[in-house]
């Protein structure tokens, strides 16, 4: 973190010498036909794009034998555990951060085309080669005419080749191009780099969502209004007005606090969960985690959990942070929890947001 992390690029050979028990061929091209699976198929041909986004049927899929095309399959791990497993190998980033974990196949020669990406990626081989040639950005400048973000001007400074196991981390703004030789699958670890208007945006929105209708202040009102003969002009006292409401809302921290805990915590677009009956009374053995697609965050005050609120003190608060943590607590810590707390987490069981430990 301290020498590469949005720094420089670093290779590491045999990142994970053991492998990772992610999908195979078959399985991540069914994958691909599902509705709620976000997915992509680039096909190079005859030196042409093309990018069709699914569901993609395995009707749609080109001949194992033709080169040159490459399927994605984005946020694996919101549906197989061993996904998930995986991203949490990259928790030394805070969760706030991570975004997902992308599985790319590739038959010999596919790719994306030289391009750039605006967040930090972590690229581990899994299965076969991929040909790598990354560069410092030299000029934004895209091809025109195709469907995908390529960069015209591409300048490789370095080239790698990744068998299983090995990785190679690029911070934001790095050119990279990477070419499958033969058949490969590569996951692509991917963190989340909101801009700072989109962010201020979805902040700004929680915060109104959040409003109590008691906190929202006196209406605007104008008993010394004089009749006007210019009824398209906005009044100065109102502007003033809509300009102090803003202000308002922009000087309480612990709102702007809650609203971004919000944000950071809400679900993947998509995402939705089941409950299962009686899983409380097992829990009481077991012990309980969060569902795999569950974001759960923390702050000074709140504990954030899919996009919802919750003010924590003592005792509870350590317990919850910790679930949080280490995305489990055992029965001892269950036994810990206060009444309210006990109650609060038999909801997320009863909404699928937690899960009875195996």
């Amino acid at each position: 973190m301290r020498r590469h992390w949005q720094k420089r690029p670093l290779l590491v050979r045999q990142a994970i010498p053991e492998g990772v028990d992610l999908p195979s061929r078959s399985r991540l091209l069914a994958m691909a036909g599902f509705d709620e699976v976000e997915s992509r198929l680039i096909v190079r041909r005859d030196g042409a794009w093309s990018l069709r986004a699914g569901p993609l049927p395995r009707s749609a899929m080109p001949p194992f034998k033709q080169p040159n095309w490459t399927l994605l399959v984005q946020g694996v791990d919101l549906h197989l555990p061993a996904a998930r497993a995986l991203l949490d190998r990259f928790r030394f980033v805070p969760d706030a951060r991570l975004d997902d974990v992308m599985v790319s196949y590739a038959t010999d020669g596919g790719g994306v085309g030289p391009h750039v990406d605006s967040y930090d990626v972590f690229l581990l081989q899994t299965q076969g080669r991929r040909h790598w040639r990354i560069g410092k950005l030299a000029s934004p400048e895209l091809v025109p005419g195709v469907p995908l973000k390529i960069l015209a001007n591409f300048v490789p400074e370095q080239e790698f080749l990744l068998d299983p196991g090995d990785m190679l981390y690029l911070p934001p703004g790095w050119a990279h191009d990477g070419v499958a030789e033969g058949e490969c699958m590569t996951c692509s670890i991917g963190f989340r780099a909101a801009g700072r208007d989109e962010l201020a945006r979805e902040v700004m929105q929680c915060v109104l969502d959040g409003a109590d209708e008691a906190e929202r202040g006196p209406l605007y009102r104008d008993p010394r209004l004089e009749a006007t003969r210019v009824p398209g002009r906005i009044p100065a006292a109102l502007q003033e007005f809509a300009t102090g409401a803003v202000a308002r809302l922009m000087r309480d921290p612990a709102a702007l606090g809650r609203a971004l805990g919000e944000c950071l915590s809400e679900p993947k677009r998509g995402v939705w969960f089941d409950g299962e009956p009686g899983v409380g009374d097992r829990a009481e053995s077991t012990g309980l985690a969060l569902d795999q697609r569950t974001r759960m965050l923390y702050d000074d005050h709140h504990v954030f959990i899919n996009g919802e609120s919750f003010r924590a003190g003592g005792r509870d608060a350590t317990l919850m942070r910790r679930l949080a943590d280490r995305r489990e607590l055992t029965p001892r810590e269950l036994g810990k929890l206060s009444a309210e707390a006990r109650e609060l987490l038999d909801d997320w069981l009863a909404s699928g947001w937690l899960r009875a430990q195996a």
